[in-house]
């Protein structure tokens, strides 16, 4: 981070400059991405000492630690102006006013062994001196501006010291003007909201402290239409006896409070500034900052060949099924696979050594960190292709079907064929699916590949990175399997790879994490939107429910081949192409998650929430806030292409019994 002297920092603060900066004496760290009618400060997060006050110092590390409020700066990360004291509370107190802000005892303990002297206090306070400086300046330059401000002064408190039951958050308010007590209720509210797993929550306003610090009253007193917000935050985030630090718990609160901050400068400003905009997000960052850019970029040139379902696909299906059926369903395939040139181990150092840290909006740095992780067991599954741990890695990877998922598949296949839906139909070769697939390119504007190969073991692949849709060269379909195939790997697929393209950040073209499921949703989605939905197609999704299930329970490729032929008297090569897609690599349970993606994706549609954001990419519903957010945010531009199903649903097209049978599944 660029040091600077605290007239520079003004300077720019006056001539409204986005800069981040430290002190050139170390002592506070300021950030001003936008200027905006609020900021968030945390004037404890900081533990530093100079060297020669460590050495007068009575308290050690851990002692002064104990009173300090770690991991505030943390909180408050997401927000695009801080200011952030570094220093230790022990060498002065930016919550004091100049004159007591050196301690001689604090909390019943000496301070000091020895005296300070003179000039040792005269730095000190000069520190102190600076840091209200920039404060004042940025307040000022702030209502200017707005015509208002609030600010976020946050603090943690040690709890095990009080007999009585604590809140988890408390507001000091005190001081604060009956004016603007509605909105330290909203503040409350904000933070009541916050649910912390296996804590007993609660917020309150004066009830441990008052907020009669002096940061509060430094800003109350010059500015009469700027609220200051005293927060202290109960330390349920590390143990304050030993100085250990619960990371998940620190994670949890950098998303909650983000949310709750954000929430709660939308409803001040709106009424007590100039500034005006009905979307709350637009308080936060707007476009992409360097940090994002660089591990995003990183992470596309370490993964942008490695496209899984290239590789797993057997090179033998043809005369593996010759052999199999020629042993009447008894010698089980012995698949071959095409060589991987992996080096996991390099690879997931390469991956590693980005700066993921560096992002300091938490809620896209748990996206990246997310996407990391699971690619690492991607990369796992891949470099164990054709080997024992491959189920093993799938199952890390993908999962498995859970009572729901078989509670729904076996409901699919006890329901009886419905009359009108015919049983035999003339059949179409791979030359149709070309022209079917031409036809839709050209409705969409896509400019893709579109080639019959041997290559896939499915009737049709999108290859994500080359932007190539793969017929495979025996299939045959119906017209209404073409129909639906269409709306499902151009409609979707080739939709969300070319929407990827446009896109500044790589991610949504590589994917996130496990999109399968959401791929694949609104992929079945858009075939029931579209008016194509069938019982055999449900069934296939059904069977591949089924078989993963039986696979992941021991089942070899025969008895899953011959419980799928047998009980649901389906034809011998489809049952074949289920099973070869359910075990190869060695088991892959990937497939379970069509049916499973397709209802929650159906619930979703129902519940009234709009399907565009997904389209972005190779997305995943669980990060469907965040991603909207970023377009909010101009970080994503909207969906250039929207699937037509989704824009024109024709579900009515389908037969009503239809309705019926999808209220019977269970998400």
């Amino acid at each position: 981070m660029t040091h600077l002297e605290v007239d520079e920092i003004i300077d720019l603060i006056r001539a409204e400059k986005p800069f981040e900066a430290t002190a050139t004496d170390g002592s506070f760290s300021i950030k001003v991405h936008r200027y905006l009618p609020f900021c968030c400060t945390a004037i404890h997060d900081g533990g530093n000492m100079r060297e020669g006050l460590k050495e007068k110092c009575a308290l050690d590390d851990f002692e002064r630690w104990f009173e300090e409020d770690p991991f505030t700066a943390d909180f408050i990360a997401s927000m695009p102006i801080t200011l952030i004291g570094n220093d230790s509370r022990f060498e002065y107190d930016l919550n004091r006013d100049p004159e007591n802000c050196i301690y001689t005892e604090a909390w019943g303990k000496n301070v000091w062994k020895r005296k300070l002297s003179p000039k040792e206090i005269q730095v000190s306070k000069q520190k102190h001196a600076n840091y209200y400086r920039v404060t004042e300046a940025l307040i000022a330059k702030l209502e200017e501006k707005f015509g208002g401000c609030i600010v976020y002064d946050m603090h943690s408190y040690n709890f095990q010291r009080w007999e009585r039951e604590v809140p988890v958050f408390n507001i000091g308010a005190e001081k604060i003007a009956p004016k603007f007590l509605p909105f330290v209720e909203h503040w409350r509210s904000e933070l009541n909201a916050i649910e912390i797993p296996d804590v007993k929550h609660e917020a309150k306003i004066n009830d441990v402290f008052y907020g009669r610090g002096y940061n509060l009253a430094f800003i109350t007193e010059r500015f009469s239409n700027t609220l200051v917000l005293a927060t202290e935050v109960k330390k349920i985030f590390c143990n304050e006896l030993t100085g250990e630090s619960y990371p998940k718990v620190i994670s949890l609160m950098q998303r909650k409070l983000k949310k709750a901050i954000v929430n709660n400068a939308h409803f001040f400003c709106n009424k007590n500034t100039s500034w005006n905009n009905t979307v709350a997000t637009k308080l936060l960052d707007q476009g992409i900052d360097k940090a994002i850019l660089k591990v995003d970029k990183g992470l596309y040139d370490l993964l942008k060949s490695f496209e899984l379902l290239a590789f797993v696909n057997p090179t033998n299906t043809e005369s593996e099924q010759k052999r199999f059926f020629k042993s009447k369903f008894t010698e089980n395939p012995k698949f071959k696979y095409r060589q991987i040139h992996i080096n996991a181990f390099e690879l997931k150092q390469q991956i590693n050594a980005l700066k993921v840290s560096q992002i300091q909006d938490v809620s896209i740095r748990l996206m990246y960190e997310q996407v990391i992780n699971a690619y690492f067991d991607k990369i796992d599954l891949l470099s164990t292709l054709g080997t024992s741990k491959f189920l093993y890695n799938s199952l890390r990877y993908f999962g498995r079907p859970t009572a729901l998922d078989l509670r729904n598949a076996e409901y699919l296949m006890l329901l009886p064929d419905i009359a009108s839906e015919p049983k035999r139909t003339p059949t179409l070769g791979p030359e149709a699916a070309r022209e079917k697939f031409k036809e839709a390119f050209d409705i969409y504007g896509f400019k893709g590949k579109i080639e019959i190969s041997k290559r896939v073991i499915s009737t049709v692949m999108v290859l994500n990175s080359t932007k190539t849709v793969l017929i495979n060269p025996n299939a045959k379909f119906t017209q209404k399997e073409l129909n639906y195939l269409s709306e499902h790997e151009i409609g979707v697929h080739m939709v969300t790879t070319m929407n990827a393209s446009y896109q500044k950040l790589q991610l949504f073209n590589l994917g996130m994490p496990v999109n399968t499921r959401t791929q694949e949703g609104l992929a079945v989605l858009a075939e029931y939107l579209s008016g194509n939905l069938s019982m055999k197609r449900l069934r296939k999704l059904a069977m591949r429910v089924i078989g993963v299930d039986m696979m992941c329970n021991g089942a070899s490729f025969g008895e899953v081949f011959n419980h799928l032929a047998g009980k649901y008297n389906i034809d011998e090569n489809e049952a074949y192409g289920i099973v070869t897609r359910i075990f190869r690599g060695g088991g892959f349970t990937k497939d379970y998650l069509y049916l499973n993606g397709f209802v929650r994706l159906l619930r979703f549609w129902e519940a009234g929430n709009s399907l565009e954001p997904l389209l972005i990419g190779k997305t995943s519903i669980n990060f469907y806030n965040t991603i909207d957010e970023m377009i909010e945010r101009d970080m994503v531009i909207k969906p250039k292409h929207i699937t037509q199903s989704f824009l024109h649903p024709k579900g009515d097209q389908n037969h009503p019994i239809y309705d019926y049978v999808l209220r019977g599944l269970v998400n």
